[in-house]
């Protein structure tokens, strides 16, 4: 029992109970309603969340756990010039590279009150055992790139078929797949097709990045003779079962499309506002009923993984753009972190809300805190003052995974070490550190800023030499 809270349920009425109470048994909520209701149960465990928040676990509906090892290293820098320098160290990231990176990431979701993330990226087999260990919920896709190498690309397939059909809606539920083309131009228009035949054999759908960038918008105009949207719908990609990760340009006709194939958003506004990219339209997509989801994309771009602070900076983004601020509520907001997440990667039968015969994802929020005081309007305070270090208990399929900031499941210090030294390795096998004596490799510990900004440096160094 989750007893004494107010609850956030997030169901169709958008309810707040006060004084209210959870039963879970096993991993379902079994009944929910106020204290008064809920004296008729005697349970084994019991959480006193007096003064406290309960509401469903944040979903994070885009993102690449394991560039948590790229925090940071591509910083300040144009955003046409962010993707090679990524590649340039991303290139000798290997499995044991994933684990780690995924492992922090988990971590780091956890402790900011996410429960369930979208992850599109490579060596995933290394995800999984991460969501495994950690007792995640996700919708896992092993990426497929082509670089105008077919046969790199219908390897990469291959790939991402045999992990989905490893991993879809295992570990009872808590992981499945999508396969996962990375975009239309990393990918031709024969792999996407194949792709898209691959996921309707194993009955799995799409994440992909679409229009993104204005390169990719010329690309697609160039090439394709229209906008990405019309390309993947014209290749019959689009078919109701498409996560697509920002979808900054589209325009009205394209809303038109999502919205009849039922194409799904992730919108990730950190990472495109840190690049100088433009403000994806929102609004225009949510008054199209086109299902909006909210991620952060991966730390080399964002640089975390709080959903709580994703979900405040979609809010004051769209009412500053918009200039009007009655636009996305924070009840919206919400939804849009929760149910619609969840409708986003086709779960919304089971998580994203609090409600009898759903799965138990709930996180509980710590009120007692001056940014939280007084104690009023639940919803604006979570989108508008909160901190996902607020998060104090974090249940997942109805095992207590967090208690009191105290993660259950991982060794906290443990990862951040084995982190730290992963990050140290990868940036000197792209040969970003030196250890001679004219510029001897920096210490963690005393020259962080120095160590980052010269890793910079020579990354820029690297790409102006070609």
């Amino acid at each position: 029992m989750i007893k004494n809270a107010t609850i956030i349920t997030v169901n169709s009425k958008n309810e707040v109970i006060s004084d209210g109470g959870i039963i879970i048994e096993g991993n379902e909520i079994i009944d929910i309603g106020t204290m008064e209701q809920m004296k008729k149960y005697f349970t084994d465990e019991v959480v006193d969340a007096e003064g406290m928040v309960v509401m469903p676990g944040l979903i994070n509906s885009h993102t690449h756990l394991a560039m948590t090892l790229f925090r940071g290293v591509a910083d300040d820098v144009p955003g046409i010039n962010w993707l090679p320098i990524i590649w340039s160290i991303e290139k000798n990231i290997s499995a044991d590279f994933c684990h780690v990176g995924s492992l922090l990431g988990c971590l780091e979701m956890i402790k900011t009150g996410t429960t369930c993330f979208a992850d599109q990226y490579w060596h995933m087999e290394k995800t999984a055992e991460a969501v495994q260990e950690s007792g995640m919920r996700a919708n896992l896709s092993q990426g497929i790139l082509e670089l105008n190498d077919p046969n790199k690309g219908e390897k990469d397939l291959v790939e991402s078929v045999t992990f989905a059909k490893k991993w879809n809606n295992s570990l009872d539920g808590r992981i499945v797949c999508k396969l996962g083309p990375h975009s239309i131009y990393t990918c031709s228009p024969t792999l996407l097709q194949n792709t898209r035949e691959a996921a309707d054999s194993i009955n799995v759908g799409l994440h992909i990045h679409v229009a993104e960038a204005p390169n990719e918008s010329k690309m697609a105009k160039k090439s394709h003779g229209g906008t990405s949207i019309d390309h993947l719908n014209s290749l019959g990609i689009l078919k109701g079962d498409v996560l697509a990760a920002h979808c900054v340009f589209v325009n009205d006709r394209d809303r038109e499309i999502m919205k009849r194939t039922n194409t799904s958003v992730a919108h990730c506004p950190s990472s495109m506002m840190k690049y100088g990219n433009e403000i994806a339209p929102i609004p225009e997509l949510i008054d199209k009923n086109v299902v909006v989801g909210i991620g952060t994309d991966g730390c080399g771009s964002n640089n975390n993984l709080d959903m709580i602070e994703e979900m405040r900076t979609a809010a004051f983004l769209h009412k500053m753009n918009k200039k009007d601020a009655t636009v996305l509520p924070a009840h919206q907001i919400i939804r849009m972190a929760t149910i619609l997440g969840a409708q986003g990667l086709g779960l919304e039968k089971s998580i994203g809300s609090l409600e009898i015969g759903k799965k138990a994802d709930i996180i509980i929020i710590n009120f007692k805190k001056p940014h939280l005081t007084p104690f009023h309007n639940c919803p604006s305070h979570i989108v508008y003052s909160a901190f996902g270090s607020d998060v104090d208990t974090v249940i997942i399929d109805g095992t207590l995974v967090m208690k009191n900031r105290q993660v259950l499941t991982l060794d906290e210090m443990k990862i951040l070490e084995t982190a730290q030294q992963a990050f140290e390795k990868l940036l000197e096998m792209g040969g970003y550190t030196s250890n001679s004596e004219k510029n001897p490799k920096p210490s963690f510990k005393t020259n962080l800023i120095v160590k980052s900004f010269q890793t910079y440096l020579k990354i820029s160094q690297k790409l102006k030499g070609g």
